[in-house]
């Protein structure tokens, strides 16, 4: 003997309920580093050989965005966790820049995303001091 089987809802029920969300690494690895670079006293994201290395990437279809340079998350069904490689511009304290960082990267992919961040690891892998500005500028080849 089957059991009856129960009409569904005139009004369809919760559209919430039907189906199922998933949000890639990628997607949070932007939201992190989109949020990174917003706060003052962060430079760039990635060491320099992954934004040189980037820079070629970022001109191939596929490659990793610019965005997510030096981001790398792990994504899981209801949390994640980050990492980001930073250049600290010099003269900003290296606490309070990671400490805002991580302020400003949790905040916008859990409001995003609704994932809970458990972890956001930084690494510092530079600082950029006033006088690489004008070395930059000089033409590498001649």
């Amino acid at each position: 003997m089957t059991e009856p089987v129960e009409p569904a809802p005139a009004d369809g029920g919760d559209p919430a309920s039907r189906g199922r969300t998933t949000i890639s690494d990628g997607v949070v690895e932007k939201i992190a580093g989109l949020a990174a670079r917003e706060v003052v006293g962060v430079h760039a994201l990635g060491s320099g050989a992954s934004r040189t290395f980037g820079a070629v990437r970022d001109r191939v279809p596929g490659g990793r965005s610019a965005f997510s340079r030096g981001v790398k998350a792990e994504v899981g069904e209801v949390q994640t966790a980050i990492d980001l490689e930073i250049v600290v511009d010099y003269g900003f304290s290296i606490a309070e820049v990671a400490r805002a960082v991580r302020e400003n990267v949790i905040s916008a992919v859990e409001r995003m995303t609704s994932l809970e961040v458990v972890e956001v690891n930084i690494a510092v892998m530079d600082v950029k001091l006033p006088e690489d500005e004008e070395e930059e500028l000089e033409p590498r080849l001649q």
